[in-house]
C-alpha cells in the first residue's frame, strides 16, 4: 500500500481512499479514513491539504490518498 499527498488535488477523485484530518481534530492530528464523495476545494493545490466530503458526510482536509496501484 502506497501513500500520496493529500495537497495536490491531481492525487485526488471522486471515489479514492483517502485519510483525512477533520477541524477538531487538527490539534491531535487524529485521522479518519474513507472515500471521497465530493472534492470541496478548487484550487489545484493547498499547503493543508484538499478539503474534501467523504461518503460518510464528515468533511476535513486530506492528508493521504490511499493507493494501491503503485
Amino acid at each position: 500500500m502506497n501513500k500520496l499527498t493529500g495537497t495536490l488535488r491531481t492525487n485526488i477523485s471522486i471515489g479514492s481512499e483517502v485519510e483525512i484530518v477533520q477541524k477538531h481534530h487538527q490539534k491531535s492530528g487524529e485521522l479518519t479514513t474513507g472515500f471521497v464523495e465530493k472534492i470541496l476545494t478548487k484550487s489545484p493545490k493547498h499547503t493543508h491539504g484538499i478539503k474534501v466530503k467523504l461518503e460518510t458526510g464528515e468533511i476535513g482536509r486530506v492528508k493521504y490518498v490511499i493507493d494501491d496501484e503503485l
